[in-house]
Protein backbone atom coordinates (compact mmCIF):
# COMPACT_ATOMS: atom_id res chain seq x y z
CA UNK A 1 0.00 0.00 0.00
CA UNK A 2 1.27 2.86 -1.30
CA UNK A 3 1.04 2.82 -0.64
CA UNK A 4 2.33 1.46 0.64
CA UNK A 5 1.05 -0.25 1.78
CA UNK A 6 1.57 0.96 1.43
CA UNK A 7 -3.38 3.69 8.78
CA UNK A 8 -5.99 5.32 12.96
CA UNK A 9 -8.00 7.89 15.67
CA UNK A 10 -8.91 10.43 17.65
CA UNK A 11 -10.91 11.74 20.39
CA UNK A 12 -12.54 15.53 21.53
CA UNK A 13 -14.20 16.20 25.05
CA UNK A 14 -15.51 19.59 25.57
CA UNK A 15 -18.34 21.41 26.84
CA UNK A 16 -22.08 21.17 26.19
CA UNK A 17 -21.71 24.37 25.32
CA UNK A 18 -19.66 23.12 21.74
CA UNK A 19 -22.28 20.07 21.44
CA UNK A 20 -22.40 21.16 17.73
CA UNK A 21 -19.59 20.16 15.13
CA UNK A 22 -19.11 23.54 13.11
CA UNK A 23 -16.07 23.49 11.15
CA UNK A 24 -12.45 22.71 11.94
CA UNK A 25 -12.38 24.10 15.60
CA UNK A 26 -15.63 22.35 17.20
CA UNK A 27 -15.79 19.36 18.75
CA UNK A 28 -18.48 16.90 20.75
CA UNK A 29 -18.90 16.40 24.20
CA UNK A 30 -19.64 13.77 27.10
CA UNK A 31 -21.71 16.31 29.27
CA UNK A 32 -21.85 15.69 33.19
CA UNK A 33 -25.65 15.13 33.64
CA UNK A 34 -27.01 11.60 34.34
CA UNK A 35 -28.04 11.03 31.24
CA UNK A 36 -24.66 9.87 29.24
CA UNK A 37 -23.89 12.16 26.66
CA UNK A 38 -22.73 11.15 22.92
CA UNK A 39 -19.17 10.45 22.12
CA UNK A 40 -17.11 11.70 19.17
CA UNK A 41 -13.74 11.40 18.23
CA UNK A 42 -11.93 13.39 16.18
CA UNK A 43 -8.82 12.04 14.43
CA UNK A 44 -6.39 13.75 11.64
CA UNK A 45 -4.78 12.02 8.59
CA UNK A 46 -3.09 13.80 6.19
CA UNK A 47 -5.14 14.39 3.04
CA UNK A 48 -8.09 13.09 2.10
CA UNK A 49 -9.54 9.48 0.94
CA UNK A 50 -9.28 9.21 -2.82
CA UNK A 51 -12.35 6.62 -3.01
CA UNK A 52 -13.98 4.82 -0.31
CA UNK A 53 -14.75 1.46 -2.72
CA UNK A 54 -11.98 -0.90 -0.79
CA UNK A 55 -10.96 -2.88 -4.30
CA UNK A 56 -10.53 0.43 -6.07
CA UNK A 57 -8.25 2.36 -3.56
CA UNK A 58 -4.33 1.23 -2.93
CA UNK A 59 -3.33 4.26 -0.10
CA UNK A 60 -3.58 4.55 3.17
CA UNK A 61 -5.74 7.59 3.67
CA UNK A 62 -8.40 5.50 1.99
CA UNK A 63 -7.67 2.40 4.02
CA UNK A 64 -7.94 4.31 7.05
CA UNK A 65 -11.53 5.15 6.48
CA UNK A 66 -12.85 1.67 4.36
CA UNK A 67 -11.01 -0.66 7.45
CA UNK A 68 -13.86 1.01 9.72
CA UNK A 69 -16.62 0.28 7.16
CA UNK A 70 -15.83 -3.00 5.29
CA UNK A 71 -14.56 -6.50 6.81
CA UNK A 72 -13.54 -9.25 4.58
CA UNK A 73 -13.54 -12.78 5.40
CA UNK A 74 -10.20 -12.59 7.26
CA UNK A 75 -8.09 -10.42 9.37
CA UNK A 76 -4.90 -9.89 11.19
CA UNK A 77 -5.06 -10.22 14.58
CA UNK A 78 -5.07 -6.75 16.32
CA UNK A 79 -1.67 -5.41 17.04
CA UNK A 80 0.13 -8.39 14.75
CA UNK A 81 0.51 -9.94 11.80
CA UNK A 82 -1.15 -13.09 12.35
CA UNK A 83 -4.18 -14.11 10.35
CA UNK A 84 -7.63 -14.65 11.94
CA UNK A 85 -11.01 -14.94 11.08
CA UNK A 86 -13.31 -12.61 10.51
CA UNK A 87 -16.46 -12.45 8.42
CA UNK A 88 -15.38 -16.16 8.19
CA UNK A 89 -15.05 -18.44 10.85
CA UNK A 90 -13.24 -21.13 9.61
CA UNK A 91 -11.20 -22.12 6.30
CA UNK A 92 -9.40 -25.02 5.08
CA UNK A 93 -7.92 -26.72 1.51
CA UNK A 94 -7.52 -29.12 0.04
CA UNK A 95 -4.57 -31.68 -1.12
CA UNK A 96 -3.98 -29.62 -3.91
CA UNK A 97 -3.74 -26.03 -2.52
CA UNK A 98 -6.40 -24.95 -5.16
CA UNK A 99 -9.51 -25.47 -3.25
CA UNK A 100 -10.52 -23.54 -0.32
CA UNK A 101 -13.61 -23.72 2.01
CA UNK A 102 -14.79 -20.71 4.50
CA UNK A 103 -17.66 -21.49 6.94
CA UNK A 104 -19.22 -17.99 7.22
CA UNK A 105 -20.41 -16.01 10.31
CA UNK A 106 -24.33 -16.08 11.41
CA UNK A 107 -26.61 -13.21 11.73
CA UNK A 108 -24.79 -10.44 9.84
CA UNK A 109 -25.93 -7.80 7.67
CA UNK A 110 -24.82 -4.73 6.01
CA UNK A 111 -25.11 -1.38 6.73
CA UNK A 112 -28.10 -1.73 3.46
CA UNK A 113 -29.73 -4.09 5.90
CA UNK A 114 -29.40 -6.67 3.52
CA UNK A 115 -28.58 -10.11 4.28
CA UNK A 116 -24.24 -10.87 4.35
CA UNK A 117 -23.74 -14.79 3.11
CA UNK A 118 -21.81 -17.15 0.48
CA UNK A 119 -23.95 -15.30 -2.45
CA UNK A 120 -22.85 -12.15 -1.32
CA UNK A 121 -19.17 -13.02 -1.01
CA UNK A 122 -19.37 -15.29 -4.48
CA UNK A 123 -21.02 -11.41 -6.02
CA UNK A 124 -17.72 -9.61 -4.50
CA UNK A 125 -15.00 -11.88 -6.23
CA UNK A 126 -17.03 -12.09 -9.26
CA UNK A 127 -17.72 -8.38 -9.69
CA UNK A 128 -13.53 -8.07 -9.18
CA UNK A 129 -12.99 -10.84 -11.75
CA UNK A 130 -15.51 -9.38 -14.42
CA UNK A 131 -14.16 -5.70 -13.82
CA UNK A 132 -15.04 -3.19 -17.29
CA UNK A 133 -12.01 -1.88 -19.11
CA UNK A 134 -12.00 0.92 -17.45
CA UNK A 135 -11.69 -0.70 -13.76
CA UNK A 136 -8.71 -3.04 -15.57
CA UNK A 137 -6.50 -0.20 -14.79
CA UNK A 138 -3.11 -1.11 -13.34
CA UNK A 139 -3.76 2.42 -10.30
CA UNK A 140 -7.37 1.42 -10.63
CA UNK A 141 -7.79 -2.31 -9.51
CA UNK A 142 -4.46 -2.08 -7.78
CA UNK A 143 -4.38 -4.53 -4.78
CA UNK A 144 -6.88 -7.53 -7.29
CA UNK A 145 -4.03 -7.40 -9.60
CA UNK A 146 -1.23 -7.69 -7.21
CA UNK A 147 -3.54 -10.14 -4.73
CA UNK A 148 -4.66 -12.57 -7.23
CA UNK A 149 -2.67 -11.50 -10.47
CA UNK A 150 -5.35 -9.10 -11.85
CA UNK A 151 -6.58 -11.82 -14.37
CA UNK A 152 -9.80 -10.68 -15.82
CA UNK A 153 -12.83 -12.44 -17.68
CA UNK A 154 -12.87 -10.43 -20.24
CA UNK A 155 -9.30 -8.52 -20.69
CA UNK A 156 -9.00 -5.41 -22.27
CA UNK A 157 -5.85 -5.47 -24.64
CA UNK A 158 -3.11 -5.26 -22.41
CA UNK A 159 -4.84 -6.66 -19.15
CA UNK A 160 -3.96 -10.00 -17.89
CA UNK A 161 -6.69 -12.77 -18.64
CA UNK A 162 -8.32 -15.79 -17.03
CA UNK A 163 -5.27 -17.89 -17.79
CA UNK A 164 -2.67 -15.28 -15.27
CA UNK A 165 -5.18 -14.87 -12.67
CA UNK A 166 -4.86 -16.52 -9.57
CA UNK A 167 -8.38 -16.56 -9.01
CA UNK A 168 -10.97 -19.54 -10.92
CA UNK A 169 -14.29 -19.26 -9.11
CA UNK A 170 -16.36 -18.85 -6.40
CA UNK A 171 -19.34 -21.45 -5.10
CA UNK A 172 -21.98 -20.49 -2.66
CA UNK A 173 -22.42 -24.39 -1.38
CA UNK A 174 -24.85 -22.92 0.75
CA UNK A 175 -25.93 -20.33 2.91
CA UNK A 176 -22.88 -19.66 4.66
CA UNK A 177 -20.51 -22.11 2.99
CA UNK A 178 -18.42 -20.30 0.59
CA UNK A 179 -15.73 -22.97 -1.80
CA UNK A 180 -12.69 -20.46 -3.02
CA UNK A 181 -10.95 -22.14 -6.45
CA UNK A 182 -7.86 -21.28 -7.09
CA UNK A 183 -6.40 -21.71 -10.67
CA UNK A 184 -2.51 -22.65 -9.00
CA UNK A 185 -1.56 -23.07 -4.60
CA UNK A 186 -0.70 -20.15 -3.47
CA UNK A 187 1.35 -19.26 0.14
CA UNK A 188 -0.10 -15.83 0.11
CA UNK A 189 -4.00 -16.22 -0.13
CA UNK A 190 -4.79 -16.12 3.16
CA UNK A 191 -2.48 -13.03 3.97
CA UNK A 192 -3.83 -11.66 0.91
CA UNK A 193 -7.39 -11.93 2.00
CA UNK A 194 -7.00 -9.65 4.80
CA UNK A 195 -6.15 -6.56 2.54
CA UNK A 196 -8.77 -4.03 3.16
CA UNK A 197 -8.81 -4.09 -0.78
CA UNK A 198 -10.65 -7.38 -0.72
CA UNK A 199 -13.49 -6.40 1.79
CA UNK A 200 -17.13 -7.60 1.06
CA UNK A 201 -19.15 -5.28 -0.06
CA UNK A 202 -23.04 -5.05 -0.44
CA UNK A 203 -24.27 -6.55 -3.42
CA UNK A 204 -27.32 -4.46 -3.92
CA UNK A 205 -25.38 -0.86 -2.86
CA UNK A 206 -22.74 -1.60 -5.50
CA UNK A 207 -25.77 -1.95 -7.92
CA UNK A 208 -27.93 0.59 -6.81
CA UNK A 209 -25.43 3.57 -6.77
CA UNK A 210 -23.32 2.29 -9.65
CA UNK A 211 -20.09 1.31 -8.28
CA UNK A 212 -18.69 -0.27 -11.82
CA UNK A 213 -19.66 3.25 -13.45
CA UNK A 214 -16.22 5.19 -14.41
CA UNK A 215 -14.19 6.08 -16.85
CA UNK A 216 -10.40 6.66 -17.48
CA UNK A 217 -9.55 9.82 -18.58
CA UNK A 218 -6.69 11.26 -21.27
CA UNK A 219 -4.44 10.94 -18.63
CA UNK A 220 -5.00 7.67 -17.79
CA UNK A 221 -7.01 8.71 -14.41
CA UNK A 222 -9.78 7.04 -12.99
CA UNK A 223 -12.59 9.12 -12.66
CA UNK A 224 -15.96 7.61 -11.55
CA UNK A 225 -19.35 8.37 -12.56
CA UNK A 226 -21.36 6.59 -9.79
CA UNK A 227 -22.13 7.89 -6.19
CA UNK A 228 -21.37 4.58 -4.37
CA UNK A 229 -17.04 5.15 -3.28
CA UNK A 230 -18.00 8.69 -2.41
CA UNK A 231 -21.64 8.75 -0.67
CA UNK A 232 -22.65 5.23 -0.54
CA UNK A 233 -19.89 2.61 0.55
CA UNK A 234 -21.77 0.24 2.32
CA UNK A 235 -20.07 -2.75 4.20
CA UNK A 236 -20.41 -4.87 7.31
CA UNK A 237 -18.10 -2.82 9.88
CA UNK A 238 -18.34 -0.95 13.45
CA UNK A 239 -18.76 2.26 11.70
CA UNK A 240 -21.52 3.12 9.04
CA UNK A 241 -20.64 6.10 6.51
CA UNK A 242 -22.68 9.35 7.50
CA UNK A 243 -20.89 11.99 5.36
CA UNK A 244 -17.92 13.05 3.36
CA UNK A 245 -16.86 17.20 2.60
CA UNK A 246 -13.73 16.97 0.66
CA UNK A 247 -10.84 19.39 2.40
CA UNK A 248 -13.09 19.19 5.74
CA UNK A 249 -14.32 16.02 7.26
CA UNK A 250 -15.84 12.74 6.83
CA UNK A 251 -17.94 11.73 9.64
CA UNK A 252 -17.99 7.66 10.33
CA UNK A 253 -20.91 6.82 12.82
CA UNK A 254 -21.79 3.41 15.01
CA UNK A 255 -23.16 0.79 13.86
CA UNK A 256 -25.36 -0.40 16.56
CA UNK A 257 -26.63 -3.45 14.44
CA UNK A 258 -23.27 -4.52 14.12
CA UNK A 259 -23.00 -8.21 14.50
CA UNK A 260 -20.00 -8.89 16.84
CA UNK A 261 -18.46 -6.08 19.95
CA UNK A 262 -20.04 -2.65 18.89
CA UNK A 263 -17.80 0.30 18.74
CA UNK A 264 -17.42 2.25 22.32
CA UNK A 265 -17.95 5.33 20.67
CA UNK A 266 -20.94 7.10 18.72
CA UNK A 267 -19.17 8.86 15.95
CA UNK A 268 -15.24 8.80 14.47
CA UNK A 269 -14.55 12.32 12.36
CA UNK A 270 -11.68 12.08 10.17
CA UNK A 271 -10.16 15.35 9.08
CA UNK A 272 -7.64 16.12 6.90
CA UNK A 273 -4.76 18.70 7.89
CA UNK A 274 -1.78 18.06 5.59
CA UNK A 275 0.75 19.97 7.55
CA UNK A 276 2.91 18.05 10.14
CA UNK A 277 2.94 21.49 12.19
CA UNK A 278 -0.96 21.89 11.90
CA UNK A 279 -1.33 18.73 12.93
CA UNK A 280 0.45 18.61 16.24
CA UNK A 281 -0.60 22.40 17.38
CA UNK A 282 -4.61 20.92 16.79
CA UNK A 283 -3.59 18.25 18.84
CA UNK A 284 -2.04 20.07 21.86
CA UNK A 285 -5.70 22.76 21.31
CA UNK A 286 -8.01 19.94 21.88
CA UNK A 287 -9.00 20.55 18.04
CA UNK A 288 -8.49 16.72 17.64
CA UNK A 289 -7.52 13.68 19.65
CA UNK A 290 -5.42 11.87 17.86
CA UNK A 291 -3.22 12.45 14.53
CA UNK A 292 -1.33 9.90 12.31
CA UNK A 293 2.33 10.58 10.76
CA UNK A 294 3.93 12.20 13.70
CA UNK A 295 7.08 13.92 12.36
CA UNK A 296 10.03 13.14 14.54
CA UNK A 297 11.70 16.15 15.67
CA UNK A 298 7.88 16.23 17.34
CA UNK A 299 8.25 13.11 19.59
CA UNK A 300 9.98 14.75 22.30
CA UNK A 301 7.12 17.50 22.54
CA UNK A 302 4.37 15.01 22.80
CA UNK A 303 6.22 12.59 25.28
CA UNK A 304 7.20 15.34 27.34
CA UNK A 305 3.68 16.65 27.90
CA UNK A 306 1.39 14.96 30.89
CA UNK A 307 -2.05 15.68 28.53
CA UNK A 308 -0.98 13.53 25.34
CA UNK A 309 0.37 10.07 24.17
CA UNK A 310 2.44 8.76 21.53
CA UNK A 311 2.52 5.40 20.54
CA UNK A 312 4.63 3.39 17.29
CA UNK A 313 4.26 1.41 14.85
CA UNK A 314 7.43 -1.47 13.95
CA UNK A 315 8.91 -0.36 10.38
CA UNK A 316 7.47 -2.40 8.03
CA UNK A 317 7.73 -0.04 5.33
CA UNK A 318 10.03 1.43 2.92
CA UNK A 319 10.46 4.80 1.01
CA UNK A 320 12.46 4.10 -2.05
CA UNK A 321 13.39 6.82 -4.97
CA UNK A 322 11.70 4.87 -8.33
CA UNK A 323 12.99 4.92 -11.99
CA UNK A 324 10.94 4.58 -14.62
CA UNK A 325 12.74 2.39 -17.66
CA UNK A 326 10.35 3.40 -19.87
CA UNK A 327 11.90 6.94 -20.02
CA UNK A 328 15.64 7.17 -21.16
CA UNK A 329 17.92 7.05 -20.31
CA UNK A 330 16.39 5.68 -17.50
CA UNK A 331 17.11 2.31 -19.60
CA UNK A 332 20.68 2.56 -18.95
CA UNK A 333 21.63 0.25 -16.18
CA UNK A 334 24.85 3.57 -15.83
CA UNK A 335 22.29 6.09 -14.85
CA UNK A 336 19.98 4.14 -12.52
CA UNK A 337 23.39 3.48 -10.81
CA UNK A 338 25.11 7.09 -11.14
CA UNK A 339 21.39 8.47 -9.49
CA UNK A 340 22.14 5.67 -6.39
CA UNK A 341 25.37 6.88 -5.62
CA UNK A 342 24.43 10.44 -6.10
CA UNK A 343 21.89 10.43 -2.93
CA UNK A 344 23.73 10.54 -0.11
CA UNK A 345 20.85 8.53 2.16
CA UNK A 346 22.51 8.32 5.36
CA UNK A 347 22.39 12.31 5.76
CA UNK A 348 18.73 12.54 5.06
CA UNK A 349 17.58 9.51 7.47
CA UNK A 350 19.98 11.29 10.05
CA UNK A 351 18.56 14.65 9.21
CA UNK A 352 14.84 14.12 8.84
CA UNK A 353 13.62 11.04 10.51
CA UNK A 354 14.87 11.72 14.54
CA UNK A 355 16.48 8.47 14.96
CA UNK A 356 13.34 6.49 14.08
CA UNK A 357 14.71 5.52 10.36
CA UNK A 358 17.43 3.53 9.54
CA UNK A 359 18.95 3.22 5.96
CA UNK A 360 17.34 0.90 3.37
CA UNK A 361 19.84 -1.53 1.33
CA UNK A 362 16.90 -3.35 -0.21
CA UNK A 363 13.33 -3.28 -0.76
CA UNK A 364 12.27 -5.16 2.05
CA UNK A 365 12.92 -4.60 5.88
CA UNK A 366 15.62 -6.96 7.88
CA UNK A 367 12.93 -7.89 10.02
CA UNK A 368 10.70 -9.88 7.00
CA UNK A 369 12.12 -13.29 5.97
CA UNK A 370 14.53 -13.31 3.09
CA UNK A 371 16.47 -10.46 3.32
CA UNK A 372 19.59 -10.58 1.88
CA UNK A 373 22.67 -9.25 3.74
CA UNK A 374 24.65 -9.58 0.43
CA UNK A 375 23.17 -7.31 -2.01
CA UNK A 376 24.85 -5.08 -4.18
CA UNK A 377 25.00 -1.80 -2.18
CA UNK A 378 25.62 2.03 -3.60
CA UNK A 379 27.50 4.32 -1.62
CA UNK A 380 27.14 7.76 -1.59
CA UNK A 381 29.98 8.65 -4.74
CA UNK A 382 29.56 11.78 -6.65
CA UNK A 383 32.13 11.39 -8.21
CA UNK A 384 31.26 7.77 -9.35
CA UNK A 385 28.27 9.35 -10.29
CA UNK A 386 29.57 10.99 -13.17
CA UNK A 387 31.94 8.82 -14.26
CA UNK A 388 29.22 6.82 -14.97
CA UNK A 389 27.33 8.80 -16.85
CA UNK A 390 30.46 9.39 -19.27
CA UNK A 391 30.63 5.48 -19.28
CA UNK A 392 26.54 5.55 -20.63
CA UNK A 393 27.55 8.32 -23.22
CA UNK A 394 25.83 11.27 -22.09
CA UNK A 395 26.90 15.04 -21.70
CA UNK A 396 26.43 15.92 -18.44
CA UNK A 397 24.22 17.87 -16.84
CA UNK A 398 21.76 14.74 -17.32
CA UNK A 399 18.17 16.28 -17.35
CA UNK A 400 15.95 14.11 -14.78
CA UNK A 401 11.86 15.03 -14.08
CA UNK A 402 11.35 14.59 -10.43
CA UNK A 403 8.02 14.29 -9.07
CA UNK A 404 7.09 14.37 -5.20
CA UNK A 405 3.63 14.06 -3.86
CA UNK A 406 2.07 17.13 -1.71
CA UNK A 407 -0.37 17.56 0.40
CA UNK A 408 0.59 14.21 2.60
CA UNK A 409 3.16 12.38 4.63
CA UNK A 410 3.45 9.07 4.99
CA UNK A 411 5.33 7.27 7.78
CA UNK A 412 8.80 6.78 5.12
CA UNK A 413 8.21 10.27 4.06
CA UNK A 414 6.78 12.63 7.10
CA UNK A 415 7.70 16.05 4.73
CA UNK A 416 7.98 14.53 1.04
CA UNK A 417 9.08 17.90 -0.17
CA UNK A 418 12.26 17.82 2.45
CA UNK A 419 13.56 14.82 1.11
CA UNK A 420 12.87 15.77 -2.63
CA UNK A 421 15.19 18.88 -2.00
CA UNK A 422 17.95 16.89 -0.27
CA UNK A 423 17.56 14.25 -3.04
CA UNK A 424 17.67 16.95 -5.63
CA UNK A 425 20.55 19.23 -4.53
CA UNK A 426 22.41 16.06 -4.34
CA UNK A 427 21.76 15.26 -7.99
CA UNK A 428 22.36 18.36 -9.09
CA UNK A 429 25.60 18.44 -7.78
CA UNK A 430 26.78 14.62 -9.50
CA UNK A 431 25.96 15.42 -12.75
CA UNK A 432 21.90 15.99 -12.96
CA UNK A 433 20.01 18.94 -13.29
CA UNK A 434 16.68 18.13 -11.87
CA UNK A 435 13.28 19.45 -13.18
CA UNK A 436 10.90 19.46 -10.08
CA UNK A 437 7.50 18.11 -10.89
CA UNK A 438 4.87 17.80 -7.90
CA UNK A 439 0.92 16.99 -7.70
CA UNK A 440 -0.98 16.66 -4.39
CA UNK A 441 -1.66 13.23 -3.27
CA UNK A 442 -5.19 12.46 -3.74
CA UNK A 443 -6.59 12.27 -6.26
CA UNK A 444 -3.90 12.69 -8.87
CA UNK A 445 -0.14 11.63 -7.31
CA UNK A 446 -0.22 7.80 -7.16
CA UNK A 447 -2.55 7.66 -10.37
CA UNK A 448 0.62 9.59 -12.36
CA UNK A 449 2.96 7.65 -10.65
CA UNK A 450 1.21 4.12 -10.92
CA UNK A 451 0.15 5.20 -14.77
CA UNK A 452 3.68 5.70 -15.71
CA UNK A 453 3.71 9.31 -16.67
CA UNK A 454 6.17 9.85 -14.00
CA UNK A 455 10.54 9.29 -14.61
CA UNK A 456 11.80 9.42 -11.57
CA UNK A 457 9.77 9.71 -8.63
CA UNK A 458 9.25 9.79 -4.07
CA UNK A 459 6.87 6.96 -3.31
CA UNK A 460 6.98 4.14 -0.86
CA UNK A 461 5.08 1.38 1.08
CA UNK A 462 3.80 0.15 4.24
CA UNK A 463 3.44 -3.40 4.53
CA UNK A 464 0.25 -5.43 4.07
CA UNK A 465 1.50 -8.59 5.70
CA UNK A 466 4.77 -9.80 7.11
CA UNK A 467 5.94 -11.49 3.77
CA UNK A 468 8.30 -10.44 1.28
CA UNK A 469 5.69 -11.35 -1.26
CA UNK A 470 4.23 -7.78 -0.20
CA UNK A 471 7.11 -6.31 -0.57
CA UNK A 472 9.35 -7.14 -3.64
CA UNK A 473 6.59 -9.40 -4.91
CA UNK A 474 4.00 -6.58 -5.21
CA UNK A 475 6.99 -4.03 -6.79
CA UNK A 476 7.91 -6.90 -9.31
CA UNK A 477 6.17 -9.82 -9.62
CA UNK A 478 4.43 -8.29 -12.57
CA UNK A 479 5.81 -5.72 -14.74
CA UNK A 480 3.80 -2.30 -14.02
CA UNK A 481 3.85 1.17 -15.74
CA UNK A 482 5.69 2.73 -12.63
CA UNK A 483 8.74 0.86 -13.62
CA UNK A 484 8.50 0.27 -16.91
CA UNK A 485 10.74 -2.23 -17.58
CA UNK A 486 10.26 -6.64 -17.87
CA UNK A 487 12.89 -8.63 -16.20
CA UNK A 488 11.99 -12.08 -16.59
CA UNK A 489 14.68 -13.43 -14.26
CA UNK A 490 13.10 -11.53 -11.54
CA UNK A 491 9.94 -12.34 -12.48
CA UNK A 492 10.21 -16.53 -12.92
CA UNK A 493 12.12 -16.10 -8.93
CA UNK A 494 9.16 -14.18 -7.56
CA UNK A 495 6.56 -16.49 -9.64
CA UNK A 496 8.72 -19.43 -7.89
CA UNK A 497 8.14 -18.07 -4.36
CA UNK A 498 5.05 -17.01 -4.24
CA UNK A 499 3.83 -20.91 -4.80
CA UNK A 500 6.92 -22.58 -2.53
CA UNK A 501 5.38 -23.78 0.56
CA UNK A 502 8.54 -24.79 2.27
CA UNK A 503 9.15 -21.43 4.04
CA UNK A 504 13.23 -22.55 3.57
CA UNK A 505 12.81 -22.88 0.23
CA UNK A 506 10.68 -19.57 0.26
CA UNK A 507 13.25 -18.32 2.14
CA UNK A 508 16.37 -18.75 -0.56
CA UNK A 509 14.28 -17.18 -3.28
CA UNK A 510 13.13 -13.93 -2.09
CA UNK A 511 16.65 -13.38 -0.96
CA UNK A 512 18.70 -14.70 -4.21
CA UNK A 513 15.48 -12.10 -5.74
CA UNK A 514 16.72 -9.51 -3.73
CA UNK A 515 20.04 -9.78 -5.00
CA UNK A 516 19.07 -9.72 -8.84
CA UNK A 517 16.46 -6.59 -8.69
CA UNK A 518 19.51 -4.71 -6.61
CA UNK A 519 21.89 -5.55 -9.30
CA UNK A 520 19.01 -4.49 -12.03
CA UNK A 521 18.46 -1.24 -9.63
CA UNK A 522 14.92 -0.35 -10.73
CA UNK A 523 14.55 2.21 -7.82
CA UNK A 524 16.43 3.35 -4.57
CA UNK A 525 15.73 2.57 -1.71
CA UNK A 526 16.63 4.83 1.26
CA UNK A 527 14.95 4.36 4.53
CA UNK A 528 13.13 2.17 6.96
CA UNK A 529 10.94 4.01 9.11
CA UNK A 530 9.35 3.75 12.69
CA UNK A 531 6.08 5.14 12.58
CA UNK A 532 4.86 7.59 15.63
CA UNK A 533 0.73 8.16 16.19
CA UNK A 534 -0.07 10.74 19.10
CA UNK A 535 -3.20 11.07 21.03
CA UNK A 536 -4.42 12.69 24.13
CA UNK A 537 -3.76 10.83 27.05
CA UNK A 538 -7.31 10.42 27.47
CA UNK A 539 -7.94 7.86 25.05
CA UNK A 540 -7.68 3.96 25.62
CA UNK A 541 -7.88 1.60 23.88
CA UNK A 542 -6.21 2.31 20.36
CA UNK A 543 -4.37 -0.97 18.86
CA UNK A 544 -1.64 0.10 16.47
CA UNK A 545 -0.72 -2.42 13.60
CA UNK A 546 2.80 -3.43 12.34
CA UNK A 547 0.91 -2.78 9.02
CA UNK A 548 -0.56 0.46 9.65
CA UNK A 549 -4.36 1.94 8.70
CA UNK A 550 -4.66 -1.00 7.08
CA UNK A 551 -4.94 -3.70 10.41
CA UNK A 552 -5.96 -0.69 12.81
CA UNK A 553 -9.80 -0.35 14.05
CA UNK A 554 -11.61 2.42 15.76
CA UNK A 555 -14.22 0.26 17.54
CA UNK A 556 -12.07 -0.74 20.52
CA UNK A 557 -10.97 3.42 21.50
CA UNK A 558 -12.68 4.78 24.21
CA UNK A 559 -12.76 8.44 25.84
CA UNK A 560 -11.19 7.95 29.39
CA UNK A 561 -12.33 10.90 32.03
Amino acid sequence: MQISKGRVLAVLVVAVAMLSLVGAGSAAYRGDSAKKAPTTLIYAGASDPTFLDPVLTSDGESFRITKQIFEGLVDLKPGSTAVGPKLATKWSVDKTGKVWTFQLQHGVKFHDGTAFNAKAVCFNFNRWYNFPEAFQNASVSYYWQYGFGGGFAKPAEGSPGPSDSLYKSCDAVDEKTVKLVLNRPSSTVLSTLTLPAMAIESPKALQDFGADEGTVDKDGLFRPSGSYGTKHPTGTGPFKFESWTRGDKLVLVRNDDYWGDKAKVEKVIFRPISDNAARLQALQTGEIQGYDLVEPQDADTITGDDTLQLLERPPFNVGYIGFNQSKPPLDKLEVRQAIAHAINRQRVVDSFYGGRGVVAKEFMPKEIFGYADDVVTYDYDPAKSKQLLQKAGLTTPVSLDFWYPTEVSRDYMPDPKRNFEAFAADLNKAGFKVKPHSAPWSPDYTDIIETGKAQVYLIGWIADFADPDNFIGTFFQTPKPEWGFKNEEITSLLNQAERETDEAKRTELYQEANRKIMEFLPGLPYVHAKAALAFQSKVDGFVPSPVGVGGESFATVALGD
